[in-house]
């Protein structure tokens, strides 16, 4: 049983891929702290990840709990995301209660230790309002980079300044989307299409506009905001955050703890919710070092026949061997195929598969460059392993991922929306064969240190990861002790 002594965290994701990660990141790393801690999943992904992890993957620890609370959403047959927007407005109407009655009762489980704590997702403050009506503290995790969370917490004043919602579609065309925003402290050399993409819209209601600034303004109601980021990659971001918010934990990237965590029980935990393809290991090991290029556009990205199609050739015709991680769902509308003639063409030095251990991908020798939509767990796990990217930014903060990782970290290039084959081959050429891609593999590198200091003894998000820890225990931010993870 576990001890009522020890301190009892509730951490709650929004119900999609790139938020459940490193949520679960999170919950180790505290795990591994002393932490008892209860995982709030939707009904829907508990399900999912009970199929592709299998029935022993979930609550095989006393101290680790796994639950889950209904979406208010109608359950799909298939393994997809759920629409984004609907979601959103679904947990916020629909969670409230089941989630104050899951807090109600854990408080009530003898033998348990009460709640002490909840983490929030950014984008689930319902849940951070729940906590504080129950006298809990509670904190809300912001799964996105800095910038994109500097991004949305300036949609209020961008409409206010009527940059949005744009007169109409042709705004979207017309070079109205180059204008400067030059007025966000931290974030220079930015454009009006490097904000969030939520802002390209001409619907004053639309609702990813209104909720995730809305949601990123509640941040500022909370009792300490956390950011799965380091100061070194994003200084001027994080510092002007610092300005706005007395509790602010930048603790990234999370993957750098958890891999000191020794190994154990909690290794049969994961947050995958298509079951992984583990044989691309196998054929990663048989390729030579940094010649493989690695393709996979995040679990939310969807795009039509003909991008998939020029995405294909682009690849086929650049010679170079390729791992593509091509979803079920990953083309609008219908069933995803490539066709027979690329299957042939490419026949012996290119591997298909519906999902796969990223983290493990991306830290394999034979990684010479990831082709990616740039979300932000992505260009993270980039980071770690090294691996610089070309970026095709989707939705979301994504386009601001892209930006910084483009023109300030310098281990980017960024291919055109309007994706076509002969761009896919000379970037792919460019960065494997060029001058460019050794001068972006050298930044990679230096990156990947940097972020490993940051999470050693001494570093940054070691030190945050103190702090957060010293305040999720006292309730006060100003003195922390060292631990060592």
């Amino acid at each position: 049983m576990g001890s009522p002594l020890k301190p009892h965290a509730v951490l709650i994701p929004q119900p999609a891929q790139g938020h459940v990660t490193p949520m679960l990141q999170l919950a180790k790393v505290l795990h591994a702290r002393g932490f008892h801690i209860t995982y709030v999943n939707s009904e829907y992904n508990h399900k999912r990840l009970l199929r592709s992890r299998g029935s022993n993957s979930l609550n095989g620890l006393d101290d680790f709990r796994f639950e889950a609370i209904p979406d208010g959403l109608p359950q799909p047959d298939e393994d997809v995301t759920q629409d984004i927007a609907e979601l959103c407005i679904s947990t916020t109407k629909n969670c409230v209660v089941p989630f104050r009655d899951l807090l109600i009762r854990l408080n009530s489980c003898p033998g348990k230790p009460p709640v002490s704590c909840v983490i929030a997702d950014g984008v689930m403050s319902f849940a951070q309002r729940v906590a504080e009506d129950l006298s809990i503290i509670g904190l809300v995790f912001w799964t996105t980079s800095a910038c994109g969370f500097m991004g949305y917490l300036h949609f209020s004043e961008l409409i206010k300044r009527g940059y949005t919602p744009i007169k109409d579609e042709s705004y979207l065309t017309n070079g109205y989307l180059d204008t400067p925003i030059d007025w966000i402290s931290g974030m220079q050399d930015i454009r009006l299409k490097d904000m969030p993409s939520f802002i390209r819209t001409t619907d004053c209601n639309d609702i990813m506009l209104n909720f995730d600034g809305g949601e990123a303004q509640n941040a500022l109601k909370a009792q300490g905001v956390i950011l799965n980021t380091f100061h070194e990659l994003e200084n001027d971001v994080v510092a002007a955050l610092n300005h706005i918010f007395p509790h602010l934990y930048t603790i990234g990237p999370l993957q750098n703890f958890v891999r000191k965590i020794p190994q154990g029980e909690l290794d049969s935990i994961g947050s995958n919710l298509w079951r992984e393809d583990t044989k691309c290991l196998e054929w990663l090991d048989a390729q030579s070092s940094a010649s493989v290029v690695y393709v996979n556009f995040g679990s939310i990205t969807v795009m039509t026949g003909d991008q998939l199609t020029e995405f294909a050739w682009g690849l086929s015709n650049s010679r170079h061997p390729f791992l593509w991680v091509i979803r079920p769902d990953l083309v609008a509308g219908e069933k995803t195929m490539v066709t027979e003639d690329f299957i042939v063409e490419t026949r012996g030095r290119g591997i298909l598969t519906s999902w796969c251990p990223q983290e493990q991908v991306l830290s394999h020798p034979s990684l010479g460059v990831f082709l990616t939509h740039s979300g932000w767990n992505s260009t993270l796990e980039s980071i770690c392993g090294g691996v610089p990217m070309i970026c095709w930014p989707f939705f979301a903060e994504q386009p601001t991922n892209c930006r910084y990782a483009c023109k300030k970290w310098g281990i980017g290039l960024e291919i055109d929306s309007n994706v076509r084959r002969e761009e896919v081959e000379g970037l792919v050429r460019e960065v494997m064969e060029g001058e460019k891609g050794k001068e972006m593999r050298l930044k990679a590198k230096e990156w990947k240190e940097k972020a490993e200091e940051a999470t050693k003894g001494g570093g940054s998000s070691k030190e945050n990861m103190d702090r957060l820890v010293h305040y999720l225990l006292t309730g006060n931010g100003e003195e922390a002790c060292s631990e060592s993870i």
